[in-house]
């Protein structure tokens, strides 16, 4: 298991993050040029070696254990499962969230991050909103969406 000061050196080695100290000397990382509301991309990470990443928002979250607030517990991460996963979540964070999903009847519905929610639309026409991009997820999934 990676220390500490493993994790740190790895995250700090990231010049998009700024390291902010938060208490009980943990520490969390920003990522000041995200394009989402969301700016934090290490959640604090503590000298014990626990700490989160945003996850959410990448493209495969499916690997791995997303907890509802989107983060990631990273405890047990080696080096390169550590480097990759906050390189996904500072790219998921700089590009807007705008997906297309289909269906079998090849109906399409967009999936749009706005304004700290994520909403569907079915062309111009508002189609649900989700607090989480899990849950709009489980919504397009229910309803037989794929990802185009």
């Amino acid at each position: 298991m990676l220390t500490f000061e493993d994790k740190l050196a790895i995250i700090e080695s990231f010049p998009e993050l700024k390291r902010k100290d938060v208490s009980l000397g943990r520490v969390n990382f920003h990522f000041e040029e995200s394009v989402m509301d969301k700016k934090i991309v290490v959640y604090r990470l503590h000298p014990n070696g626990n700490g989160y990443v945003y996850a959410e928002l990448i493209d495969d979250h499916d690997n791995y254990n997303i907890e509802q607030n989107g983060m990631v517990n990273i405890r047990d991460f080696s080096e390169d499962e550590l480097r990759s996963i906050v390189r996904k979540s500072i790219d998921s964070l700089s590009q807007p969230s705008d997906e297309t999903w289909v269906n079998d009847d090849n109906h399409t519905l967009r999936l749009v991050y706005d304004f700290g929610l994520w909403n569907t639309y079915a062309g111009d026409m508002l189609d649900g909103t989700f607090p989480t991009y899990n849950e709009a997820l489980d919504y397009l999934h229910q309803e037989g969406f794929e990802r185009q």
